[in-house]
């Protein structure tokens, strides 16, 4: 057996390992860069360690840092509530502000798990308190976190853009973003028709401000939400815990959700001046976020405290270990294997309508984040060839590795299913895992004929 050939197992082990024994991903790949660099690819220490994504990880702990102070001082808690208060209550908007927000959300940098897991537990309560689908509410979410997923300064914009530039093919941040935001636009309207939607608009608005409060108490009172949801936080008996809301019309409104204070407005506008950093000045958005995350937690100790145990450190051993076994493969030249291999069919639109399906299937099981580190690199000597158009291609790719998130078999999909209070959550599994199903039977075919067949780049 090659060693090529071996790695390439190596790398299903890991994924099936990863699905079917809930073992961080990140972490069996770097068991098996150790293993395949060491027993397999003659290599060192040093040479095992040359694809360790340095600067990505800065990104991930930067970005990350930086929210979970904006989820401990509540400033995620008065975005969500003063986009409810924006719509004046409407419910048939509730929905799509929900999407608005994810996507705002991931746009500007936030990991698409943390941003649902911010917004879940408010939509699926607002869900429950007003008579609207889960289903219909969940997907939002999680189709909207997607649908900014690949701004040029979000983490899956800059694992897709990073990899394309290294690789010196064409690339264009701009259409590998608005793929995926029309992509999963289009979805979500008709995911709106199809699942209650058009009824929502039949119904009166609610009053904006009990709205935001009422939802904020059903997700106190919630004992099994995720952790790093807005929304007040469980204690370790399952009793809905953290800042009080108002129950009696003439209890007062509690600041901590609904009113802006020093600390809030201070993040506020490290969230903007992130953005006019990374787009304006071409700053590092790690660097940055992290400055700004410092900053923050030396203003206010207090809310800061925790802020570095919410770092998504299981996301960073995700992407930095599926990274390093990527490099450990480059180096021994097993993605030129594989892209000659897959190239080898002959039939180039063939081949790359297989791989679309490829990512989306074992996406919809694991990590979108994890497939997309490991499958594009394999798909670059396939394009490099220029057969195939790579903006179309990477556009594709990233788009049907993404869109399964909806699946309760991933973080997004299991954040929903954990959100949804007042639910059979049985039956909502399953409406969870059908729906999941026909995307993933059907968008990579579309994403494939809309952005691959026409020759993008």
């Amino acid at each position: 057996m090659s060693p090529e050939l071996i790695s390439i197992l190596v790398l299903v082990v890991v994924f099936v390992i990863a699905t079917t024994r809930s073992v961080n991903m990140g972490a069996l790949a770097f068991a098996a860069a150790f293993g395949v660099g060491e027993l397999v690819a003659d290599l060192d220490a040093d040479g095992i360690f040359a694809g360790f994504p340095g600067d990505l990880f800065v990104v991930l702990v930067g970005v990350t840092y930086l929210f979970a102070i904006a989820r401990a001082n509540g400033t995620t808690d008065w975005l969500v509530h003063a986009s409810i208060r924006l719509v004046r209550g409407r419910v048939a908007l509730i929905p799509w502000v929900m999407f608005a927000i994810t996507g705002a959300l991931t746009a500007i940098g936030a990991v698409s798990p943390a941003a649902v897991a911010i917004v879940a537990p408010i939509a699926l309560s607002f869900a429950a308190r007003y008579g609207i689908s889960p289903l219909l509410m969940g997907a939002m979410v999680v189709h909207g976190a997607q649908a900014g997923g690949f701004s040029p300064i979000s983490i899956y914009g800059t694992i897709v853009n990073g990899i394309v530039e290294r690789e010196k093919l064409p690339g264009n941040e701009i259409a590998l973003f608005l793929a995926s935001l029309f992509a999963n636009l289009v979805i979500a309207g008709v995911v709106f028709v199809l699942f209650g939607g058009l009824k929502l608009w039949a119904r009166g608005a609610v009053e904006p401000d009990e709205s935001a409060a009422d939802a904020s108490k059903d997700a106190s009172d919630k004992g099994d939400l995720p952790q790093g949801g807005s929304g007040p936080q469980p204690t370790g008996t399952g009793t809905g815990t953290g800042t009080a809301v108002a129950t009696r019309p003439d209890a007062p409104t509690t600041p901590d959700t609904t009113r802006l204070n020093p600390a809030r407005i201070a993040t506020l506008t490290s969230l903007v001046a992130l953005v006019v950093a990374v787009l304006a000045f071409d700053l590092d958005a790690g660097l940055t976020a992290i400055t700004l995350a410092v900053v923050l937690s030396a203003a206010w100790p207090d809310d800061s405290r925790k802020a570095v145990g919410q770092i998504a450190w299981s996301t960073v051993l995700l992407i930095c270990g599926v990274l390093t076994y990527v490099g450990v493969l480059d180096q021994m030249g097993t993605i030129t294997w594989a892209g000659e291999g897959v190239s080898g069919i002959g039939v180039p639109l063939l081949a790359a309508v297989l791989l679309c399906y490829i990512g989306a299937l074992v996406s919809a099981f694991a990590s979108s984040v994890g497939i997309m580190g490991a499958l594009i690199p394999l798909a670059v000597p396939f394009l490099a060839q220029g057969e195939i158009g790579a903006v179309g291609m990477v556009a594709a790719l990233a788009v049907s590795a993404t869109v399964v998130d909806v699946s309760p078999f991933s973080t997004n999909g299991a954040l929903v299913l954990a959100a949804a209070p007042d639910v059979d959550r049985e039956r909502f599994f399953r409406q969870l895992m059908v729906y999941g199903g026909i995307v993933v039977a059907v968008v990579p075919a579309v994403a494939w004929l809309v952005m691959v067949v026409p020759g993008w780049g």
